[in-house]
């Protein structure tokens, strides 16, 4: 085994933590790291066997997701298109109108949607806005999908109020480890991003937080993102795992992009650091060979976002999707 000396054999770490266990089990960075550390194709058969205790391994959820304010961020992400603090071609605008936000959320039921995200590039949400996400909240839900947004940090009245109006899902990405962070954003903490969750979760949402893979960061720095995530209070019910899409402006456009086998082994990760979890393909799936998303959704990934756009991104045409599921036998949720 790697990292054993010659005659020894290094022991597969405990499969005591049988799916059941590991919601409830307490992670540390050496544990984590030792799971990762396995031979590719046992990580590979822990974390579907895991998988196949909590999900139908051949059911993947669809989502859409839809920029309803765009640009303008004062926040200084080195990944995002939206940062008013870099050169790119996006430019700001107002929230969108309730009328257009309803017409979109309705075609992407239609076309097979059962989850539908919506974010705005702010860094918190002002007063005057929350009027108006409220309605947004209940007129979406009235469709009949399940509700997601992320704004930015939320208060505890600010998340209280959402909660109230029936909004499903927060998400509030962590991004990366907490020793990583601050070569990533400076406008805002790793505690800040912390306290934004405790409050989602403690008025009674559901909470999406996963980060992004290829920004530098080291394999550890990957690991110990899971590490904090799985050690919440509550892992979080949806778990994105994004992959950097360099965009021209942004400080990290020139980031080296991150091996295939690696981003498969921290999706296998987060499947069995947080088993009743949905880990989803987020961001960068427009740059994954079908091969690569066949070995994600093998790995425990169950959940993707479909339609051309990923806030300022893309993202493959719907019609690929629905080749490569065929492909593979799996079905929407």
């Amino acid at each position: 085994m790697l990292g054993a000396k010659e005659g020894e054999t290094k022991p597969i770490p405990s499969q005591e933590n049988s799916p059941a266990r590991a919601v409830t089990q307490e992670w540390t960075s050496q544990d984590a790291w030792a799971v990762y550390q396995l031979p590719f194709n046992d990580l590979l058969f822990r974390s579907q066997s895991v998988h196949r205790e909590h999900f139908d391994p051949n059911r993947v959820q669809l989502s859409r997701l839809l920029n309803i304010k765009t640009g303008g961020c004062p926040e200084d992400c080195g990944y995002c298109s939206q940062s008013s603090h870099h050169s790119t071609a996006v430019a700001a605008s107002k929230l969108m109108e309730v009328e257009k936000i309803v017409a979109e959320a309705r075609k992407a039921k239609e076309s097979g949607a059962t989850r539908y995200c919506m974010g705005a590039a702010w860094r918190n949400p002002k007063p005057r806005d929350m009027d108006a996400i409220v309605e947004i909240v209940g007129a979406v839900k009235q469709l009949g999908l399940e509700t997601c947004m992320t704004l930015g940090m939320l208060d505890r009245g600010q998340a209280d109020r959402l909660s109230a109006a029936g909004l499903d899902y927060y998400n509030h990405n962590i991004d990366t480890s907490e020793r990583y962070y601050p070569s990533v954003i400076s406008t805002r903490t790793f505690a800040d991003r912390l306290d934004t969750l405790s409050h989602v979760h403690e008025a009674g949402m559901k909470v999406c937080c996963g980060g992004i893979l290829g920004m530098g960061e080291s394999e550890q720095d990957r690991v110990d993102m899971l590490v904090t995530l799985s050690n919440l209070p509550k892992a979080p019910e949806s778990v994105p795992i994004n992959m950097l899409i360099p965009i021209a402006g942004t400080p990290m456009a020139k980031a080296p992009p991150i091996g295939p086998i690696e981003f498969v082994r921290i999706v296998a990760l987060a499947r069995i650091m947080m088993p009743a979890s949905f880990v989803r393909l987020s961001a960068g799936r427009s740059a994954m060979t079908d091969e690569m998303q066949a070995l994600c959704f093998f790995a425990g990934a169950n959940s993707i976002f479909v339609g051309d756009t990923l806030l300022t991104a893309g993202n493959p045409q719907d019609e690929a999707d629905r080749k490569l599921f065929r492909r593979l036998g799996l079905e929407a949720l």
